[in-house]
């Protein structure tokens, strides 16, 4: 054992060495005039997501300030409603009511001047503070109103008493008045310098790129069901043995996201992605579990060819209501909508710990959600999603005309988010699975984590899967939380052979965390976990492959996100993997990896 930690040590040494050297070469920003050295740190800030009730996590979603997902439709959201908006009455402010000491005084602005404006949600917020610079940006605007109205002789023109007082206050934010129209003069002349080389007055580009080193190491022989981590073709055969560990691999993974806005309040996304990994320990697992076991989020190709760029999601989102948003297009994102938790953001954890590994079929879908804030303490979510994966080797996809819409593989799903306090979340999700199978008669989509056939080798009808469980955040502390999630999933399988009986594979999937947000920095997250991501209850028989010898794999996961700037961070992990493909007696698996991470 000491040998093999040995090896693996020295992997991450070297790698880690080689991406302190490529940091320490690098410019000062600061001094370069570059790249910003606030303590913004790599988002999302975790506690502001903590105060939100929409989701905060994403398939692969993590390109704009800093993904496009519901982070980033939180935001846009807060934006909104921090926007000021033109009133007629006062009577439109929600929280300003005729018994209220200063109702008088701003009907009568509004009703003489019109100067009065209110929140896009519909608010005054008359208790808020304000800074001189506010105060005088409001005077402004008042001036501009009435200026026009001065000596027209007109009935609405103000009278003495309010000129002078106009006057009076003019007189004592001089210097702020005029500090405002240098600054609105400075805007302007941006705003002509951008809308002359702008690359688009409707839409926005954002980019991710993420560099991976990743090494994995097994403390002896691993067994492993199927011919690879993709196929288990019958009939049944013994698990192959896995002598010699991976080599250390450097990857890449770059997201480019086209944000498009027609209204202010809509969005179209495209996302083009592109990566060049297959994680180490993809070498190590059966079949049907590529890209589940300890493998970094960021190690991966992002199609099934590396180096080809994908189109990863492309949708159309807009707001029906001040509370309901709905999203639909052909290439939706499950995770964006379902199943979030601010602690396990994919860029930094493994795709194992991101999101429940009972879910879902549809990862990348073509259908609708709709979105609905009811209240401060509820929010639902709904979506119906066909399936639509970029791989070849996927079928029942959304755009075969065999399978369309409603024949295929799909999924309907709903979530209620129920917040009980501004500092935690609490998510209770239900999903219907209707599952085709491969081409060889197998069901390998989630809940099933592997290949199922009909127990003695042979072919299944298509099938349908009932998934439920929960999910939480708590933030006990700025700097302390804690995290977790359960999942049940049942399978129901229908043999063709006749005569065989159907049967169910029930299998359940939990997961339990600390978070430690700021640890070290403003803007880094920390999260140690423990999780099972397949533990099979009933008819492991039906496995081909994931059920092992009745063994249950575990695994305990670091993760830490470090912000050198706002824009560049370093997100090492470590983890170490138990049972690992549900074989009791295979050996302890080690897996490390550093990514360093850019937004722009």
């Amino acid at each position: 054992m000491s040998r093999l930690m040995h090896k693996f040590l020295q992997h991450m040494w070297l790698s880690c060495s080689a991406i302190l050297a490529f940091w320490l070469i690098l410019p000062n920003p600061a001094s370069a005039g570059g790249l910003e050295t606030t303590e913004a740190g790599t988002p999302p800030a975790v506690p502001a997501i903590a105060q939100q009730t929409s989701p905060a996590t994403a398939e692969i979603d993590a390109t704009s300030s800093p993904s496009v997902t519901s982070i980033e439709r939180m935001g846009e959201d807060s934006a909104d409603n921090n926007a000021l908006s033109e009133i007629t009455s006062v009577s439109q402010l929600s929280d300003v009511q005729p018994s209220d000491w200063a109702y008088q005084a701003l009907r009568s602005l509004q009703e003489r001047y019109g100067c009065i404006s209110g929140f896009q949600d519909g608010s005054f917020r008359g208790n808020q503070a304000m800074t001189r610079y506010e105060f005088a940006a409001a005077l402004n605007a008042c001036l501009d109103k009435i200026a026009p109205t001065i000596g027209t002789g007109k009935s609405d023109q103000p009278s003495q008493e309010d000129l002078a007082t106009l006057q009076k206050l003019k007189d004592e934010f001089a210097n702020e008045l005029s500090a405002l129209r240098r600054r609105i003069e400075t805007l302007d002349a941006r705003t002509l310098q951008l809308e002359a080389n702008q690359f688009s007055t409707t839409t926005k580009l954002n980019g991710f790129t993420s560099f991976n080193i990743t090494d994995a190491t097994a403390a002896g022989s691993v067994r492993a069901e199927g011919l690879n981590a993709f196929v288990a073709p019958p009939p049944r055969r013994p698990p192959r043995i896995i002598e010699d560990d991976p080599n250390v691999t450097l990857s890449g993974e770059t997201l480019l996201t086209l944000n498009t806005s027609f209204t202010g309040r809509d969005r179209l996304v495209t996302k083009l992605l592109v990566g060049t990994g297959n994680s180490p320990v993809n070498q190590l697992v059966s079949a049907g579990l590529f890209n589940t076991t300890g493998v970094p989020f960021t190690d991966q190709s992002g199609g099934p060819t590396p180096n080809k760029v994908v189109l990863n999601e492309f949708f159309y989102s807009f707001p029906v209501s001040k509370n309901v948003r709905v999203i639909f297009g052909p290439r939706v994102t499950f995770f964006i909508h379902f199943d979030a938790n601010p602690f396990t953001f994919p860029l930094r954890s493994t795709f194992n710990s991101a999101n429940g590994t009972l879910l879902t079929s549809t990862r990348f879908g073509a259908g609708a959600v709709v979105e609905w804030r009811i209240n401060k303490q509820f929010e639902l979510h709904t979506g119906y999603l066909a399936q639509n994966m970029e791989s070849s080797q996927m079928i029942g996809q959304a755009v075969d005309p065999s399978k369309g819409l409603f024949n295929g593989t799909n999924t309907l799903t709903a979530e209620l988010t129920y917040k009980p306090a501004s500092n935690a979340n609490i998510r209770l999700l239900y999903q219907r699975s209707n599952l085709t199978p491969n081409q060889f008669g197998q069901i390998n989509f989630p809940p099933i984590v592997g290949v199922a056939d009909d127990g003695l080798g042979g072919q299944l009808n298509a099938a349908t899967a009932d998934t439920f469980g929960l999910n939480f955040d708590w933030f006990l502390s700025r700097s302390f939380g804690i995290f977790g999630r359960y999942y049940y999933g049942s399978t129901h399988l229908d043999p063709r052979t006749a005569g065989l009986p159907r049967g169910n594979v029930n299998a359940q999937t939990f997961q339990l965390g600390l978070g430690f947000p700021g640890l070290g920095k403003q803007g880094a997250l920390g999260t140690l976990s423990f999780l099972v991501p397949f533990d099979v209850r009933d008819g492991r028989n039906f496995l081909a492959s994931g059920g092992g010898n009745g063994g249950t794999q575990y695994e305990i996961e670091a993760n830490y996100s470090y912000p050198l700037t706002s824009s560049i961070s370093l997100v090492p992990g470590f983890y170490v993997i138990k049972n690992i493909n549900n074989f009791s007696d295979n050996p302890t698996v080690f897996v490390g990896t550093m990514r360093t991470q850019f937004l722009f």
